[in-house]
Formats: structure tokens, C-alpha cells, sequence
């Protein structure tokens, strides 16, 4: 009788996994991240939509270096262990990024939709910083201070990489714009961990506080953009529909979100 309950209960847990949606599989735009939603002339336009880099000896570029002094003193805390987390952009590691703002489990088995809708708008958002990225090719603060980064292994790409605007800010703030919309009730906290994952770069000393800043602006230029795929809609719903159900199961991010809030809460002394 046991041995029957057991196999009547697994047979119903492969029933459900293989019941519970799919999304359609989508080719990789290179070797570990997806192609986007949107077609190359459809992303927002970087050269006309943020300012031109500041000039060095500018009043911006000096504010720039003071941001970029203070953030330093937070490398060697919990702050900093954090902002190099957040520096790791693929998956699945990315995906926890925001579980603890969202309030629940991120991964690609119980929530894929959410999962893939993650992963392709950080092509769409990421690849829509380039133009300016090239045109100004800015030097990257460890560059010009002759310094280290959160992730040394990462410095030889990096330094052949433009600093404005900032990839890893857009990609952040866009993530927290698609969540916040997608689970309204905890925007407040999605939002405040969007501005933070910028933040973390400057922890890192790979990108300059107005870079962050023009970053952000492209994530939001992107996500608006991406209300205009049929795709991304479909796709948003039934992410929506996922966030739902996780929080009814009670599934709760795998990592220690106290802890995330305690190393938030460790703010640099500013200028």
C-alpha cells in the first residue's frame, strides 16, 4: 500500500511539472545569453538619448571621482561582497539578484517564463548602451587609477569595454522596472534594489556614478520599448501568473535575504 501511494505521488509530480507552461525555446544571441525581443533598429537609440561623457577636468568628472573614492571604502565589507555578486550576469546565478526583493524563488523550473524573460531582456538592454558605449569609449576608474575590481579575472575585457554608459546599471534597473511591474506590491523594494545593483559598480570600481546614471536611463528607454513587443506582453503575463503562484506555495528564495538586507543597509559616507 505504501509502495502505491509513493508511485501514485511521483506519477503526479511528473504530471504536473510536465502540465505547468512552457516557454517557446529561444536561440542564443552568443554563448550563454539569448537573443533579445528586439530586432537591432528596434533598441533605443544611446547616442541621442543621454548626454555626451563628461569631459575629463569636468565639474561631472570631478564629482565622478569623489563618488567613486568614497564607494571604495565599502570593498572590504559585506556591501562589497555583495556588489560582487551582482557582477555576475549569468545565469543562474543572475536570478537571485532580485528573489529577495520580489519575495519569492526565481529559478528556470518554477518559474521559466519569469527566468527567460530575465534573460532576454538583458540582451535587449544591455546592447542598447553601445552606441554611446563606442562613440566615447570612457576609461574605466581602475583604469585611470591604476587599481583593482571586484572581479580581477574580468579586467582584460573590461578595459576594452567604453565605461558610458554603464551595461550593468541598464540591465539592473531595467530588471527592476519589468519586476516591479510584474509584482506591484513589492515595487517599492524591487526599485531600491534596481538603484543598488548600479551602485555596486561603482563599489567595484568598474564604472563612474554618471555612467550608472546614464545606464539606468537606457533600461528604462529599453523597457519601454519592449512594451511595444507583442512577445515581451505574452511573455510578461505569464511571468506574472508564476510570481503569483510561487507566493501562494510559500516558495522562498534559496539564499539569505537578511543578510542581503543587512549588507544594503552599509552606505558609504558621500561627499
Amino acid at each position: 500500500m505504501a509502495a502505491g501511494t509513493c508511485a501514485l505521488t511521483f506519477a503526479s509530480a511528473i504530471s504536473a511539472q510536465q502540465q505547468q507552461p512552457q516557454p517557446a525555446p529561444v536561440k542564443e544571441f552568443r554563448p550563454g545569453y539569448l537573443t533579445g525581443y528586439l530586432a537591432a533598429a528596434e533598441l533605443p537609440n544611446s547616442l541621442e538619448l543621454v548626454p555626451p561623457a563628461p569631459a575629463t577636468g569636468s565639474a561631472q568628472a570631478q564629482a565622478d571621482d569623489a563618488f567613486n573614492k568614497a564607494s571604495q571604502t565599502l570593498r572590504d565589507t559585506a556591501r562589497g561582497k555583495l556588489a560582487t555578486a551582482d557582477a555576475q550576469l549569468s545565469f543562474p546565478a543572475a536570478a537571485d539578484a532580485f528573489s529577495c526583493a520580489v519575495g519569492v524563488a526565481i529559478n528556470s523550473t518554477e518559474t521559466p517564463y519569469l527566468y527567460q524573460l530575465m534573460r532576454r531582456s538583458l540582451t535587449d538592454v544591455g546592447l542598447s548602451t553601445y552606441r554611446a558605449k563606442n562613440t566615447y569609449n570612457r576609461t574605466r576608474p581602475f583604469v585611470a587609477g591604476s587599481q583593482s575590481t571586484c572581479t580581477p579575472a574580468e579586467e582584460v575585457a573590461l578595459r576594452k569595454d567604453g565605461s558610458y554608459p554603464s551595461g550593468h546599471a541598464a540591465i539592473g534597473w531595467g530588471w527592476a522596472l519589468i519586476l516591479s511591474e510584474l509584482s506591484p506590491g513589492q515595487s517599492q523594494a524591487v526599485l531600491a534594489r534596481g538603484l543598488s545593483f548600479g551602485e555596486s559598480r561603482s563599489i567595484c570600481n568598474v564604472h563612474w556614478a554618471s555612467d550608472i546614471s546614464a545606464g539606468r536611463l537606457m533600461g528604462a528607454a529599453t523597457v519601454a520599448r519592449l512594451h511595444g513587443s507583442s512577445e515581451f506582453e505574452a511573455d510578461m503575463k505569464q511571468a506574472a501568473i508564476e510570481i503569483a503562484a510561487q507566493r501562494a506555495k510559500g516558495k522562498l528564495p534559496a539564499h539569505d535575504c537578511a543578510e542581503e538586507a543587512a549588507a544594503l543597509a552599509i552606505k558609504a559616507k558621500q561627499p
